[in-house]
């Protein structure tokens, strides 16, 4: 009978506080924006902190409050903005897609070392001696810690330097933090020229600890039809928002470490048949690459030629052509 009473005294007593939990509940519960839910539903979910939030749920809410743009996520990229704006109603710029760049091009064969690092093979320990067993104290150690926080597999060591992979990317910003020579930083992804270096030693001293170093002679600058090079305390520095692309800072430089693959550089054509002499191509080339007079058809100086399209769209009549560096031609 005992028991009986003891069943029945529980389950009354777990009835009475399901009640209460019940009232509480609706109470004092918290309105969830309906927005800030559906906005959660097209994260992808990585929760990766890229976004400067805790999480995919402090982006959701912030979004939902006006408090963080649409395309905030660096994860989603264009395809959940576009989903996010539409929950939110507005309209989504493309924009540019910035990446990951790392500014060394010190890999083992072109670097020298100061002693034999034998303990933990982690970068923030080794930076602790004296900044590292590299002899370049601003240089890439190679000890992959910037790996050991990528969640997206984008970054991995290649013969002694943290190089990034700008496909797999998605600016997540763990492996700027953790740096600790802070030689991580960002760029656009459709700009390729970019300085590998992050040394501001004068010259004699770069050479003595690595060839692939920026020896601050200023020849980049020089060359930039845009001035889009300027020195910082011996270090070239671009400013990719002038930067057309020319790579002719690439071909001055003469330690290689400004980045930018001369070959795949594509030169332009003109249709003499389509070309009505505007001359609004020449005017825009820096190169003096263009030459005709006014009303007449113009011709390109393949020598002079960058391959930097700035021409391009200049012309209305749709005269002008993209050909190979390699291809043979006369105009």
């Amino acid at each position: 009978m005992s028991i009986i009473k003891a069943i029945l005294l529980l389950g009354g007593l777990g009835l009475i506080f399901g009640a209460i939990l019940a009232y509480a509940s609706k109470k004092f519960a918290v309105e969830v924006d309906e927005k800030e839910e559906n906005i959660l539903a097209v994260l992808p979910g990585a929760n990766c902190g890229g976004c400067g939030f805790a999480g995919c749920g402090g982006l959701a809410a912030a979004i939902a409050k006006g408090e963080a743009p649409v395309n905030g996520c660096p994860v989603g990229g264009a395809t959940v903005a576009a989903k996010v704006g539409e929950i939110m109603g507005v309209a989504v710029g493309s924009g540019e897609r910035i990446v990951a760049a790392v500014k060394c091009k010190g890999t083992c064969g072109k670097a020298k070392d100061k002693y034999e690092h034998q303990g933990l093979k982690d970068c923030r320990a080794a930076s602790v001696l004296i900044g590292g067993p590299k002899a370049c104290s601003s240089g890439c150690l190679g000890y992959g810690t910037c790996v050991s926080v990528c969640k997206f597999d984008a970054i991995k060591i290649e013969d002694g330097v943290a190089v990034v992979d700008e496909d797999k990317c998605v600016l997540c910003g763990k492996c700027i933090d953790i740096c600790p020579k802070a030689l991580i930083t960002k760029k656009p992804a459709s700009k390729e020229v970019f300085v590998k270096c992050n040394s501001h030693e004068f010259g004699k001293a770069v050479k003595q600890n690595c060839s692939a170093g920026c020896i601050g002679c200023g020849a980049c600058a020089k060359v930039c039809p845009v001035e889009a090079i300027t020195m910082d305390n011996k270090l070239a520095i671009v400013d990719q928002e002038k930067c057309i692309g020319c790579k002719v800072c690439v071909e001055k430089c003469p330690t290689k470490v400004i980045e930018g693959d001369i070959s795949d550089r594509r030169k332009v054509s003109i249709d003499e048949e389509k070309c009505i002499g505007c001359t609004m191509c020449a005017r825009q080339c820096k190169f003096g690459a263009i030459e005709g007079e006014k009303k007449q058809p113009h011709k390109i100086d393949l020598d002079k030629c960058k391959g930097c399209h700035l021409c391009l769209p200049k012309c209305k009549k749709g005269a002008m052509n993209l050909i190979d560096e390699t291809q043979k031609a006369t105009n």
